[in-house]
């Protein structure tokens, strides 16, 4: 005779992995620059307010883009970009 078990517990399921983006070398340039530029700016501005900045402004260039996948680096590069420059120009005035 053949019983079947049936398992209490939850039923859980998988996630399709997906794979990183590709790190080219202007990518990797383009971090090194805003990494020069970033001592200036975290020493008068909060980091996690920085980050939350960045991130904000990623999403928006990520959303002008359709949400296209692949620029992801790209854009929190340029994110970083034009929060650092929002900076210094505030601190300039």
């Amino acid at each position: 005779m053949v019983t079947n078990s049936v398992s209490g517990g939850t039923k859980t399921t998988r996630r399709k992995a997906t794979a990183a983006p590709e790190l080219t070398a202007s990518s990797v340039i383009a971090v090194l620059k805003s990494a020069r530029s970033l001592t200036a700016v975290t020493t008068s501005i909060d980091p996690e307010v920085r980050r939350q900045l960045v991130a904000a402004e990623a999403y928006f260039l990520a959303e002008r883009r359709g949400f296209a996948a692949g620029h992801e680096l790209e854009d929190w590069v340029a994110a970083e970009a034009a929060v650092d420059s929002r900076g210094q120009e505030m601190r300039a005035a």
